[in-house]
Parts: C-alpha cells; sequence; structure tokens
C-alpha cells in the first residue's frame, strides 16, 4: 500500500525510501489493478523512471520532491494530447499547464493522466474513446465524476494523490463515492493558465487525497495566479498550518434542503449528516439545524455550462470526431452568446450575495455531499443531453450552488454504507475560507479516521 502524498514525501527526503523505488510501485500497482477499474487513459511510466532517477540525483527542490501524481485529461501535460476525455484532439501539447509546472516545481513526479467524460460534462466517468471507469469498493458502481478517474487512482493507492477539476461537483462528487477528501477551492484560488479560465466562473482545479494534509499540502503547491486568469482569490494563511491548528468553536449549521426542486437525499445520507452533527456538537461547536435559503442558481449554471462546451469544443482539432451527446450538448448551446455571458456572469454574483445570506449566523454549512447512493456503471452512455442532466441532477443537488456562488466546499467521508460504498458529507466554507474548512475537515478525520480501500 502507497502512503499518502505528505508521508510518501517524507520518507523520501529521509532516505528511508527513493523516488524511482515508490514510482515503480504506483507502476506496478497500476498495471495489477487498473484492467478492472479503468481509472488511467496514459500511464507515462518510461518518462516516470526517468523522471524519478532525476529526482533521485538532485537535492529535494520542494514539498512533493519525487512524489508520483496523476493528472486529469482536461489539463496540459507536456508531450501529451490533452484529450478532454474524447477522441478529437491529436497533436501533443508542447508545455506543462500552471498547475502541472508548479506541481514539477515542487518535485512530484508525473505518473499518467486519468479518464474524465468528455469535457468533464456528467458526473459519470463514462467515454466512448476510454470505456466506463469503476468504482473499487463496487467495481458494478460508478466512481462519480467528472474526477472519476483521478478518484479511482487515490483510493486504491496506484498514486499518493492525484489532480482533479470541479465546474459543478466534479471534485466532491468522485470523492464522496469513493471515500475521499475534495476541497472544491475559492473560485481564483488556483491559476487555470494556460487558459483564462474553466467553464467561465464555474470551473476550479484541485486535489483528490485520502487525508486532509494531502490537500492542504498541495494547494499550497498550486495555489496563486497568473495576470489573464479571470479571477483571484483573497488569503495568504498556508493552508499546511491551517490543516494543522484547532479550528476553535464554531459555528456549524446544518441542513438536509437540496438546492435542486424535486430531488430527496437518500436516507443514508440523511443518517451520516445526523451523526455528523452530533459528533460536532461533541467536539465542542455549536450544531444547529439552519434553513440556508438557497438562491436558484440554475439559469447562470445553465447559461455557464453550455458556454465552457462550447468555447472547449470550439478549440478541438477534430470537431467531427466529437461524441454524438457532446455535439448534441453544442447545438442545444448555440443560444448562449456573448451577451448571455456577460449576463450569467452578473448573475453569479447575485446568486453568491444570495447564497452567502446564511454565513451572517453559521461559519460553516453542513449538508449532503450527494444526494443518491453511487449508481451502476454504463448506465450514462446512450443517454442524449437532456436524459444526461436529468440523470446528473441527485449528484450535483448540494454541490453545483457552490461553483455559481464561487465559495469553498468539501466533500469528507463519513464511514462505509450498509450497501458497501461510501458515504459523505459536505462542508462549505464562507468566500476565501479553506483554512477554516481544513482545519475543520483535519479535527473530523482525527476523531473519525476516513476508510481505507483495499482489494479483497
Amino acid at each position: 500500500m502507497i502512503p499518502d502524498a505528505t508521508e510518501t514525501a517524507r520518507s523520501i527526503a529521509a532516505g528511508e525510501t527513493t523516488s524511482r523505488a515508490v514510482v515503480a510501485a504506483s507502476l506496478a500497482r497500476i498495471e495489477e489493478l487498473d484492467g478492472e477499474l479503468n481509472a488511467f487513459s496514459r500511464v507515462l511510466g518510461e518518462q516516470a523512471l526517468a523522471e524519478a532517477a532525476t529526482r533521485d540525483a538532485t537535492p529535494a527542490v520542494g514539498a512533493l520532491h519525487g512524489v508520483p501524481l496523476a493528472i486529469k485529461e482536461e489539463l496540459d501535460v507536456e508531450g501529451c494530447v490533452t484529450t478532454f476525455g474524447g477522441l478529437a484532439n491529436t497533436m501533443p501539447v508542447t508545455a506543462d499547464g500552471e498547475v502541472v509546472g508548479r506541481l514539477r516545481a515542487a518535485g512530484a513526479v508525473i505518473i499518467g493522466k486519468t479518464n474524465m467524460p468528455e469535457f468533464g460534462a456528467w458526473p459519470y466517468t463514462e467515454s466512448r474513446a476510454t470505456g466506463t471507469t469503476r468504482n473499487p469498493w463496487s467495481p458494478r458502481h460508478t466512481p462519480g465524476g467528472s474526477s472519476g478517474g483521478t478518484a479511482v487512482a487515490v483510493t486504491t493507492a496506484m498514486v499518493p494523490a492525484g489532480i482533479g477539476g470541479d465546474g459543478g461537483g466534479s471534485i466532491r462528487i468522485p470523492s464522496a463515492c469513493c471515500g475521499l477528501f475534495g476541497l472544491k477551492p475559492q473560485r481564483g484560488r488556483v491559476s487555470t493558465a494556460p487558459h483564462p479560465h474553466l467553464w467561465w466562473a464555474l470551473g476550479t482545479v484541485g486535489p483528490l487525497t485520502r487525508s486532509v494534509r494531502d490537500s492542504a499540502l498541495i494547494y499550497d503547491v498550486i495555489r496563486g495566479n497568473l495576470p489573464g486568469d479571470l479571477y483571484t482569490a483573497a488569503g495568504d494563511e498556508p493552508f499546511v498550518e491551517a490543516a494543522g491548528r484547532v479550528p476553535g468553536r464554531l459555528r456549524i449549521g446544518w441542513s438536509t434542503t437540496p438546492v435542486t426542486v424535486g430531488v430527496r437525499p437518500d436516507p443514508i445520507h440523511v443518517a451520516a449528516l445526523q451523526q455528523t452533527a452530533r459528533l460536532l456538537l461533541d467536539l465542542g461547536h455549536d450544531v444547529r439545524e439552519v434553513n440556508p435559503r438557497y438562491p436558484d442558481p440554475t439559469a447562470a449554471f445553465t447559461a455557464q455550462f453550455f458556454a465552457g462546451i462550447r468555447s472547449e469544443a470550439d478549440q478541438v482539432e477534430h470537431f467531427e470526431r466529437l461524441e454524438k451527446r457532446t455535439r448534441q450538448t453544442y447545438r442545444l448551446g448555440a443560444w448562449v452568446r456573448p451577451r448571455v455571458i456577460d449576463w450569467a456572469l452578473r448573475q453569479t454574483e447575485t446568486v453568491s450575495a444570495k447564497a452567502n445570506r446564511i454565513f451572517d449566523d453559521v461559519d460553516v454549512l453542513l449538508t449532503p455531499a450527494i444526494a443518491h447512493r453511487p449508481p451502476l456503471a454504463g448506465l450514462n452512455m446512450d443517454r442524449g443531453t437532456i436524459g444526461s442532466t436529468l440523470a446528473a441532477l441527485p449528484a450535483i443537488a448540494y454541490a453545483a450552488l457552490w461553483n455559481v456562488a464561487g465559495n469553498p466546499a468539501a466533500s469528507l467521508p463519513t464511514g462505509i454504507g450498509p450497501d458497501g460504498l461510501p458515504v459523505a458529507i459536505q462542508l462549505v466554507g464562507r468566500t476565501d475560507d479553506e483554512a477554516t474548512l481544513l482545519s475543520l475537515s483535519a479535527q473530523i478525520e482525527a476523531a473519525r479516521p476516513f476508510p481505507e480501500w483495499t482489494r479483497d
């Protein structure tokens, strides 16, 4: 079992192991497990071993020196085709994206790229190009999405940690389905360069991890902006320090009410939320049920969703190779002209102001992470845009609002349900306040350790 990124970095720095040994173990585990689970779209075996040898031959350069990581397909890795989960691109990119470049600068070794649905449009990791990715806790079920490949790779310790993206829950949903910690950062916390944005105001980039400390460690490496980024975030407290301190007594409001009308949370999730509320009371927090008075984010989210798909589709080399459903979505979004995008971005600010009223009375909002239990894998492959949208609603019912509002939000595992699949809750913080979420999440993790997947 490969340990988490923090322990891996420590053991390499202490001379207890080498980067090459860790990378070799990671590649062996991928070889052993990935044929059934389908996490990786490309494994960079020879390159990763060579990069690891270079790390071993040079002094440590950063917090992730020698640590192998996996990267979601939508992010640029030098020498790889950025496929966005499809077949429409064929030319390898000539440079790392900003996030990957920062990881390498901190000493990380890029071991491969992970599967996603085309353009990350759906919360289930299924693609005509790469097939169906499966949940390691039950391969009959989905690992969620769109960062499902990364989630599977991290859950099974094929890698210590990995990078995903979240435009409507795509870090939090697979984290919830697979028993990981997944923090969507504040909008603008992490640069999306070389692109000015990821789905306009919706998209963010960040890690999926087996521990809170790993998330903090990796965010401290990748956070920060460049000129040309559409958004920037405030606050400069190191996240590793935040995860290591006691949060103090917080006002925590909980609610099982979904943002999405007509969706009901599974009783397993309701029970997990209530158990977490009791745990937080025992930890000394002020915990009470609240009415979040959610605004309706549908109009702003829908416009940016279609605009994001269309902008990415317009940049691929072979539009005709896009999946039928993606081309249908592209056509259905023809109404999203520049004026509509401008309106949607203004509406985002209105939604954010209304959503953040809850934080006049509480410091953290506690909700289910997803409404449903992870569904069977492969069911979404043949659906069109409308059917896929309806199938997505239970997954994004608590998550997507916070992409529109921009707030940090984390999926935190609570254990394993009676169906053998992980259960999770969501913690939402004030604008720019990842630090409180990390501190509180670490306190919960210490009191109730996260589930650990093992192969039967």
